[in-house]
């Protein structure tokens, strides 16, 4: 019996969707915060952070602190996100 596993490439994607909706739940986040929040490793984090980036979905600020990262709010045309 052979167990298909998910590829990493789907293995990103559905972190980059953790990501994504802890942001959109919690607001900024710094990354060791958003590591936490999504219980995912720190390297498979920063790869959904790189998918969500190269998609222009993240806005990054940098702090006296380090670095948060927040949601682009895109409009759909109807004034809704």
């Amino acid at each position: 019996m052979t167990v298909k596993t998910a590829s990493l490439v789907d293995q990103i994607g559905d972190a980059a969707g953790k990501v994504w909706h802890a942001l959109h739940k919690d607001g900024s986040l710094s990354i060791a915060r958003l590591v936490e929040t999504v219980e995912l490793n720190r390297d498979l984090v920063m790869q959904a952070i790189g998918w969500l980036a190269r998609e222009g979905k993240l806005h990054f600020t940098e702090t006296k602190r380090g670095r948060l990262l927040s949601l682009i709010e895109l409009s759909n045309g109807n004034g809704q996100v």
